[in-house]
């Protein structure tokens, strides 16, 4: 009738529950509401639009420290849906400290390595595999301390332009900010250190 019933293991037995408008958490209960699809945003009968980054490709950014920065999806290429980056970390300690963003949501996930990440109560060492998510206000930070290589992905969401302040960042060192740009770049960039 409208709605499909979510099957949830409760205690030693099974029951199904209609749940049209939330969802279940695992011990059954509802949360949130149910997503529907947005409304179309492509209305044709399907375009060859698809586009490779092969893994070899070049890295878009390089920091004085050895970290290697692809843009595998750039806000302006997604609708401003979610911007996606690589980042591969040098053997060197390097990555930001604890701080927040008001207007995105970011999550990372280990490929390969040990990288460091905040979670807003500790730091925490992650593997191949961990995933880190942080909604829009959530305290976060990364860094590889391991003493060799990493990798990770980033994804924004919604797709701000990140592109300008990672370039900036990679560019302190021979262009510092007075205190006064400093303030309006992190602002501008919706970035707040905690």
């Amino acid at each position: 009738m409208g709605s499909n019933p979510i099957s949830s293991a409760i205690g030693d037995g099974h029951r199904t529950i209609r749940c049209p408008s939330s969802f279940l958490d695992d011990h059954g209960r509802a949360y949130g509401r149910a997503m529907s699809y947005p409304e179309p945003a492509y209305d044709g009968d399907g375009t060859a639009s698809a586009t490779l980054r092969p893994a070899g490709a070049e890295p878009d950014l390089v920091y004085p420290s050895g970290v290697r920065v692809h843009h595998l999806a750039l806000g302006s290429q997604t609708r401003s849906e979610f911007g996606l980056y690589r980042w591969d970390f040098s053997a060197q300690r390097t990555g930001p400290d604890p701080h927040f963003h008001r207007t995105i949501s970011e999550s990372f996930f280990v490929l390969s390595g040990t990288v460091s990440l905040y979670d807003g109560r500790r730091w925490r060492d992650a593997h191949p595999g961990d995933y880190l998510f942080v909604p829009e206000g959530g305290i976060h930070g990364f860094r590889n301390e391991s003493g060799a290589e990493a990798s990770m992905l980033l994804l924004f969401a919604p797709g701000a332009p990140r592109e300008e302040y990672f370039d900036r960042l990679a560019h302190l060192a021979q262009q510092p900010f007075d205190e006064g740009e400093r303030e309006e770049f992190m602002r501008r960039h919706d970035t707040y250190w905690v």
